[in-house]
């Protein structure tokens, strides 16, 4: 099966508060599937891209409900593994009804931080067109950075484009080594996909320009940056586009909108023919960056982390302030 997308990484069970509350008092639990990689599958099949999403899950019911809810939406599962001698990873989730949630992982030595380059195998990336990786695969276990540098290697050698990103999550790794690896895997992307803070995290102090023109320079084609609640920004050789926020009211999740910015980034970059061209990148990037903002908007308005997502034909009419016909 074609695949416009190939992604690969960690899908865990969310567990969370079934009404709002902190998990130690809460009498109830509810639970879904979330993990930045799928999160992107979901949003991107809803955009109407064929995504394979790729990972390793326990022989236990957990990864039998990724497994389903990522194949009730339209993903293709056919080269996910099943590991007999570890779980699928787990998290929980809280909020307290002011800043961002609290996440707690259960992911040490789960069935997708064993992955190492020796399970990567060709028909991975066969008959695909563009190849998505984060920065949270690297850090899920001992041989992981090395399997998510081998992974874009060999899409760039079978000419696919590479987005990347970073999704940094400084409860997995320290400081030191999330920078030393996350830099050195920006070279082996076309399109990097920072938000500020992350910017900040890796490089420094410095403006939003500055940001965007060091990862040009680092190897990057083009830089989707994400700046919350003031929009984005897009670089790629000599020019920088700012596309307004889409404003909602009220923010109830956080967790997700990156993932959900990516998909709207990559559905509109991946219309086109030559994406990184020029003359295509200088014509598409504004609308691209405006879906992104759309897509990263509305997911912070469930709890969920991909369940709200839009439809193509719903996001292209917010994106044109058409009032969606309901009942």
């Amino acid at each position: 099966m074609k695949a416009d997308v190939v992604t690969i990484g960690e899908s865990m069970v969310l567990f969370q508060p079934y009404t709002e509350g902190t998990i130690n008092y809460t009498p109830l639990l509810s639970k879904s599937v979330g993990g930045a990689e799928s999160n992107l599958a979901f949003g991107l099949s809803r955009l109407g891209k064929k995504v394979r999403w790729i990972s390793r899950l326990g022989s236990d019911p957990f990864g039998d409900l990724i497994l389903a809810t990522l194949s009730g939406e339209g993903v293709d599962i056919s080269y996910a593994k099943r590991d007999d001698n570890a779980p699928t990873a787990l998290y929980f989730k809280e909020s307290k009804g002011y800043g961002d949630p609290n996440v707690f992982y259960y992911r040490k030595h789960s069935a997708a931080s064993k992955l190492s380059s020796e399970d990567i195998e060709a028909s991975w990336l066969d008959d695909a067109r563009h190849l998505h990786m984060t920065g949270i695969t690297p850090a899920l276990g001992e041989n992981t950075a090395d399997f998510t540098r081998e992974v874009m290697k060999r899409a760039r050698e079978k000419g696919m484009t590479i987005s990347f990103d970073p999704n940094l999550r400084r409860k997995l790794w320290s400081d030191e080594q999330a920078r030393e690896v996350l830099l050195s895997l920006i070279p082996l992307c076309d399109i990097f996909l920072p938000g500020i803070e992350e910017a900040e995290f890796l490089l420094g102090e410095k403006t939003k320009e500055q940001y965007g023109k060091s990862f040009l320079d680092m190897g990057a084609s083009v830089v989707a940056m994400k700046l919350g609640a003031e929009g984005s920004l897009g670089f790629f050789q000599d020019e920088v586009v700012n596309v307004a926020p889409y404003k909602v009211d009220k923010v109830i999740d956080t967790v997700g909108a990156g993932d959900a910015f990516a998909a709207g980034f990559l559905s509109r970059v991946l219309d086109e023919e030559n994406p990184l061209a020029f003359y295509e990148m200088k014509h598409f990037l504004p609308e691209a960056l405006k879906r992104a903002n759309v897509m990263g908007a509305l997911a912070t308005q469930f709890k969920g982390d991909w369940e709200g997502a839009p439809t193509l034909e719903e996001v292209s009419g917010l994106m044109g302030g058409k009032q969606m016909v309901t009942r």
